[in-house]
């Protein structure tokens, strides 16, 4: 058996470094945009009749008082991340009555499609550059909403 010279080693070497390379430039590309969706209950209510519900957190409540929106409390029942290739669409599920499918328009703008009841609720084109919130909702039972906010993390 021959023994490895230095010009085979160095190689072998670089041929394992450029493999490592392109395996992690694949996972770059394979998710070119992070979400960050909330399911949100608003009401006047001091607190939520679920304990499992927790207020909202600053940065949404901000958002959210910023709009012209008639309730004081907010409470976060489901939060989900998901990431978004190029070209792709992500479909999560907030709830057992709630859905939202997110698709990438153009690498700019953002197609959100928001399914209630197993119905369609609405559907929106928009751009949602970093760390922008995207707002929906509809009226619930009580004068209480349903809320979901839409954020791009990355």
């Amino acid at each position: 058996m021959k023994p490895i010279t230095l010009f085979a080693f160095r190689r072998w070497w670089r041929c394992l470094w450029l493999a490592g390379l392109l395996v992690s430039v694949g996972t770059l590309l394979a998710a070119d945009f992070k979400f960050e969706a909330q399911l949100i209950w608003a009401t006047n209510d001091q607190k939520s009749p679920n304990p499992k519900h927790k207020p909202v957190e600053a940065e949404v409540r901000k958002k959210l008082s910023d709009l012209p929106l008639k309730w004081k409390n907010y409470f976060e029942v489901n939060r989900k991340t998901m990431e978004l290739a190029r070209g792709g669409s992500q479909k999560v599920a907030l709830s057992e009555k709630c859905t939202l499918e997110i698709k990438d328009v153009d690498g700019g703008r953002v197609e959100v499609s928001l399914v209630g009841k197993r119905e369609p609720v609405l559907k929106r084109t928009q751009p949602l550059p970093k760390d922008e919130i995207l707002v929906l909702g509809g009226n619930a039972p009580n004068a209480t909403a349903w809320l979901v906010t839409l954020k791009r993390t990355e």
